[in-house]
């Protein structure tokens, strides 16, 4: 990828948004700040060369260890990053979007982290944004029908979070 210049076109575009970066990578990436996601989602899709035309999945990557002597130790800061697959169908080139979220909204366990949907750009947000949300704990403010997808409606807690306990039964059915 033509990094330098599609890169410095963004940066011109939409000041701020960028917050990190690497184009050398496997996969090359971009970090974007969690509330400018929507607005870099639309440039990269409509304004910027190449057009990344095709949303491929969105994931969200749990850093925290539940484990407090490991949890000492770590490097890095408790947050979800969420990963934002993109792909330009005329270049044939991908490109990857980061975003930092807390774990939970002002470090209150239960209230969830919010970021603007993507759904308005690439219409397959859509399922990508709810399963991360069902899975993952995420509120994606602006989202036409955000509501779970593969827990039942009356689950409780998010299953791919790392300090997610597994509920003894459900409706009275033991499930250990």
């Amino acid at each position: 990828m033509r990094g330098p210049v599609f890169l410095e076109k963004l940066e011109a575009a939409l000041p701020g948004a960028v917050i990190g970066r690497n184009l050398d990578a496997i996969d090359p990436w971009i970090e974007v700040a969690p509330d400018r996601i929507a607005d870099v989602s639309r440039w990269l899709k409509e304004s910027s060369e190449p057009r990344f035309d095709s949303l491929e999945c969105v994931t969200a990557v749990d850093w925290c260890e539940p484990d407090p002597k490991k949890a000492a130790k770590v490097a890095w800061q408790p947050r979800l990053e969420l990963v934002y697959h993109l792909w330009s169908t005329a270049a044939r080139v991908s490109l990857v979007l980061k975003t930092s979220l807390p774990r939970w909204k002002n470090d209150t366990p239960g209230d969830l982290p919010a970021i603007p949907s993507v759904a308005g750009v690439w219409r397959t947000a859509d399922w990508h944004e709810r399963e991360v949300f069902d899975m993952s704990g995420v509120n994606f403010i602006g989202h036409p029908d955000l509501r779970r997808i593969l827990c039942p409606e009356d689950w409780e807690g998010y299953p791919l979070r790392k300090d997610y306990e597994m509920p003894l039964d459900y409706h009275g059915i033991r499930g250990r």
